[in-house]
């Protein structure tokens, strides 16, 4: 049914796989329109009780957005490229049934912005989360900055942002950006295990204790803000220099223009 990724329903609940693992499962524009189908499928389809997203093979869930689509965009550009993703983040983050995350590898920037977008996350003992956009010469335009503090606070996320260093399944798991780490075998079964648990509860009532968590923590000019300053850095200098490093696979020269 879709091109990037793999889905099914089975007891009730319905994986989604983002699959390109030549690309190590990085969002582009389609991932991200194709994502939003599946999310509105969970939303309108009631033999779905609930989802799991994760990534096909065993080295990423989702290990950063299609850096190759960067190149060019403008300041505008960058800011609906970010508000398409975000759409598709608050999607996620606001549907009326559980949408868990099964981190199985990298997920890294984008991904780590669709891990946190879910309700909440298990990881195999082999996954990495990051925010890595600095050394592209960006921030984080998926609600990063955002999720990312109000999980793990916001000296840690800000040293996460600004270091672009990885965070590793056991301090992600002290942290409380995991709740559980698993064998990459068990992964998928353990979180169908708590999955099926959670469908066995009133539906209402799981739909509610979302809308009501979510409420506590809403900050809707903080995501206005990440999206307007994501599109800054497409303006500047470093950026072009930080995404043509990285494409061509060298050590970026910053000038802080």
């Amino acid at each position: 049914m879709y091109q990037t990724s793999v889905t099914a329903i089975a007891e009730n609940i319905f994986p989604i796989t983002i699959n390109r693992p030549e690309k190590l499962n990085a969002l582009n524009q389609m991932v991200i329109a194709e994502l939003g189908e599946a999310i509105e499928e969970v939303y309108q389809n009631p033999a779905i009780r609930a989802a799991i997203i994760t990534g096909s093979g065993n080295k990423a869930f989702v290990a950063g957005a299609d850096i190759s689509g960067f190149t060019g965009l403008s300041k505008e550009q960058g800011s609906r490229m970010a508000k398409e993703g975000l759409d598709v983040f608050f999607k996620i983050e606001n549907a009326p049934k559980a949408i868990v995350a099964a981190v199985n590898g990298f997920a890294l920037g984008g991904g780590c912005e669709l891990a946190m977008a879910c309700h909440f996350r298990l990881c195999s003992d082999t996954a990495q989360f990051g925010q890595p956009e600095v050394n592209l010469g960006l921030i984080p335009g998926y609600g990063g900055t955002q999720r990312l503090t109000k999980l793990i606070g916001k000296g840690r996320a800000l040293e996460a942002m600004m270091t672009g260093n990885l965070i590793n399944a056991s301090v992600a798991l002290q942290y409380g950006l995991v709740n559980y780490i698993t064998k990459p075998e068990d992964l998928i079964e353990k979180t169908r295990v708590i999955l099926k648990q959670i469908i066995g509860k009133a539906p209402l009532a799981i739909a509610h204790s979302i809308a009501a968590a979510n409420a506590a923590l809403e900050n809707e000019k903080g995501y206005q803000l990440e999206t307007a300053l994501f599109g800054e850095c497409f303006a500047t200098e470093d950026m072009k220099e930080g995404t043509a490093a990285f494409l061509e696979k060298r050590k970026p020269v910053f000038k802080g223009s």
